[in-house]
């Protein structure tokens, strides 16, 4: 087990929670330039003025550490960035926040993973990504021996890490599993196309896998999404959450039952980092020693939170803001 977290081990914005599990966040690290609000691309040559631009830290793994971070959760992040300015900015952001980084790999010769996000005026996003530094990230990079204490284990961003995908994340799961770690999957947008084939080796070894409704579809073939959850148990998933955006989520549990989970209303500022929110929720709810259900209702509480300020982690609060919201059932 992980070593108690107290509360000087916190920066000043958060609430301590004492928990001796340690949880280790493996996945995709990168810098968003977020631009707002954007109706489309300027034409050739043209400047369009917008109301802001802002630099964030961004990726999945970066966007789960730091939420749990600010849910009082301290955590360790594997991954890998550039030595460049926005691997600056990353790796400063991080501490600052409270994540280890101890973990987190730096390479000369590749630039940090960077993505410029353009928010609609109705919070919908459109990305522009390089890859950057996460496309060279490797098992050599992994401290297997950091995998090996954790008690829950979270990889962040599967689909796009192409020397990791597949077969080497299989093996850095099982790896935790055989020690004795907790494990979450959560993917991203495979713009490679390759979808079940990079994922189905994973699957055996997943406690929980949490895709969105739109990953599932193409990893699974179907559209609803019971049928989704049950081709993913079928495939070897102990429990499998299905992230619906503003309707919540669907779980469906090792044992069999299906719960709907609503989500809050909230007016959408901009819905960057929504998905990680909700599993850096689901993450603390484990931590806590909660059972599926209760985890579901507080990851959809974290999303719900996330999206009501500019960035992938601005609205999300302390522990005990947010399970005050989740048992209002509303967000103030």
């Amino acid at each position: 087990m992980g070593r108690q977290v107290v509360s000087s081990d916190l920066p000043a914005h958060q609430e301590c929670v004492v928990s001796s599990s340690k949880v280790v966040v493996l996945g995709i690290v990168c810098a968003d330039v977020i631009a707002r609000p954007v109706d489309g691309m300027p034409e050739r040559g043209l400047m369009v003025p917008i109301d802001q631009l802002e630099l964030h830290t961004g990726g999945c793994a970066a966007n789960v550490g730091i939420d749990l971070s600010r849910l009082g959760v301290v955590c360790s992040i594997l991954g890998k960035i550039g030595r460049d300015g926005f691997g600056d900015f990353v790796l400063h952001t991080l501490e600052q926040e409270g994540v280890d980084v101890s973990g987190l790999r730096c390479a000369g010769g590749i630039q940090t993973s960077a993505t410029v996000v353009l928010v609609a005026p109705d919070g919908e996003r459109s990305f522009l990504h390089c890859l950057g530094a996460n496309a060279m990230f490797v098992s050599e990079d992994v401290d297997m021996e950091l995998v090996r204490s954790a008690d829950i284990l979270v990889v962040a961003g599967s689909l796009l890490m192409p020397k990791l995908d597949g077969e080497p994340t299989a093996e850095v799961l099982r790896g935790a599993r055989e020690s004795g770690a907790v494990t979450l999957l959560d993917t991203a947008w495979d713009a490679s196309g390759r979808w079940m084939k990079s994922i189905e080796t994973c699957l055996p070894f997943c406690d929980y896998f949490l895709p969105s409704e739109a990953e599932a579809a193409m990893l699974s073939g179907v559209t609803e999404p019971e049928a989704m959850a049950a081709s993913f148990v079928a495939r070897g998933a102990r429990n499998v959450i299905i992230k619906l955006g503003d309707k919540g989520c669907l779980l469906r549990t090792e044992d069999g039952v299906i719960e709907h989970v609503a989500a809050p209303v909230v007016s959408a500022v901009d819905t960057t980092g929504a998905g990680d929110a909700f599993v850096a929720g689901f993450t603390a709810g484990l931590v806590h020693g909660w059972n599926a259900s209760r985890c579901a209702q507080l990851a959809v509480t974290v999303g719900a939170m996330c999206v009501t300020a500019t960035g992938a982690s601005s609205g999300v609060r302390s522990f005990a803001e947010t399970v005050q919201v989740m048992e209002r059932e509303e967000l103030m």
